[in-house]
């Protein structure tokens, strides 16, 4: 039998194979644990958008909730205030989350259907037939819902079936000349949207961190900050965290995001862990608006290059010296996998110090250099910008204060 010969593709396929394998081992024992959930009852989505349907304005059906935002924005402002929220009464669930309509008026809808939500699970909380799981659970989703009520708060997206969808404002998004984007990575759902240990790794305290250094950045720019959590992402380690498979689903609907923001700022997309993985689906088709495409703690973004994203954002990247996830083979093969490493000099990104950042989660924590970092490209103030070595090569045809 002839010897396999050391730079074979069998012995490459082989190579990759095990790498995979040592994938799953390590991230089983680094603290990436597989989370199942459970759908609970509650507002139908399917039935909201049925009723949708069904309902005429001038005996004229309702557009299509896949809608350009453009046209959808369009429809809203020939309706006029007063018919949008008698629009945003009968069908808060789906007006609070068409890209297009106007913002408060989103804002308004979700709060509607949060107090829906509420209301079931004060019922199941009380239901005897659940077990004292599924009680709890409940308790934990009415905890979550009345948080998100709260005053002031702008939900900009919400939907609460299964284990639920949303995205939150911070800062006035229809003025804002500077508008950032936190997508989250894995375990992100209604329940981890927020927590009170680990505040600034889970998507509200992101936010709420980056948006307050950003106004300590340039505290005379209009920025606002949104946590993204409205998407599918995988439960833990397993088949869809290695795959692209949500990815693809939840870069269509950053996608038109992106698209439907009100006004014309600049966005920068900040991607953490799987949330990179989506961003580098989404990169081909975001729109010229996004300028800056950050990624921390990434394991991959599906493609070799920087250039291959064929996006004209520029592009960054930062890992901390003590995130495990620098253990994870950076690699592809039949779809598992997520490419070339983004921090690797050879992939091209602009390369950013994350220090102080410990761990997988901490780089939106307050006082590293990672979130100073995020800041600065928030506001566009390029030349405080710190770079991971010292050469400063991050800085490279950009002025200090492009785009503010």
């Amino acid at each position: 039998m002839t010897p396999v010969e050391a730079d074979s593709p069998t012995l490459v396929v082989l190579r990759a194979l095990l790498a995979l394998a040592v994938v799953f081992v390590l991230l089983t024992t680094t603290g990436w644990t597989t989370i199942k959930h459970r759908p609970v009852p509650g507002p139908s989505r399917e039935a909201s958008l049925a009723a949708w349907a069904r309902d005429r304005i001038d005996h004229r059906p309702l557009p299509g909730p896949n809608t350009p935002a453009g046209d959808m924005a369009a429809f809203f402002a020939r309706l006029g205030p007063a018919r949008a929220a008698g629009l945003a009464e009968r069908h808060p669930l789906v007006v609070g989350n068409l890209d297009g309509a106007p913002v408060a008026l989103r804002y308004r809808a979700n709060r509607i259907t949060l107090g829906r939500a509420l209301t079931v699970e004060q019922d199941r909380i009380h239901d005897t037939r659940l077990s004292a799981r599924g009680r709890h659970e409940a308790q934990r989703r009415l905890d979550r819902f009345v948080s998100l009520m709260r005053p002031g708060r702008q939900i900009l997206a919400f939907d609460p079936t299964g284990t639920g969808r949303t995205a939150e404002v911070l800062g006035d998004l229809a003025r804002a000349r500077h508008v950032s984007v936190i997508v989250p990575g894995v375990d992100t759902n209604l329940l981890t949207f927020q927590k009170t240990h680990g505040r600034y790794a889970a998507p509200a305290g992101m936010a709420e961190s980056l948006y307050r250094a950003e106004r300590q950045a340039s505290p005379g720019a209009r920025v606002a900050v949104i946590a993204w959590a409205d998407y599918t992402a995988p439960a833990g380690v397993g088949v869809d965290a290695m795959t692209g498979r949500l990815a693809e689903g939840g870069a269509a609907r950053l996608v038109r995001l992106t698209e439907a923001l009100p006004g014309d700022a600049r966005v920068a997309l900040f991607c953490h862990s799987y949330g990179s993985v989506l961003c580098g689906v989404a990169a081909p088709r975001l729109p010229a608006r996004v300028t800056d495409l950050a990624v921390a703690g990434s394991p991959g973004m599906r493609v070799d290059r920087a250039t291959e994203l064929r996006t004209p954002a520029r592009v960054w990247a930062m890992r901390d010296a003590d995130d495990w996830i620098a253990g994870v083979p950076h690699l592809e093969v039949g779809g598992v996998g997520h490419g070339a490493d983004p921090v690797a000099p050879e992939f091209g990104a602009r390369l950013l110090s994350a220090r102080g950042a410990i761990g997988h989660s901490g780089y939106f924590e307050p006082g590293t250099e990672s979130l100073g970092n995020f800041a600065a490209i928030g506001v566009g103030s390029y030349g405080e910008l710190v770079c991971a070595r010292a050469d400063s090569a991050c800085h490279g045809g950009i002025s200090g204060t492009e785009g503010r």
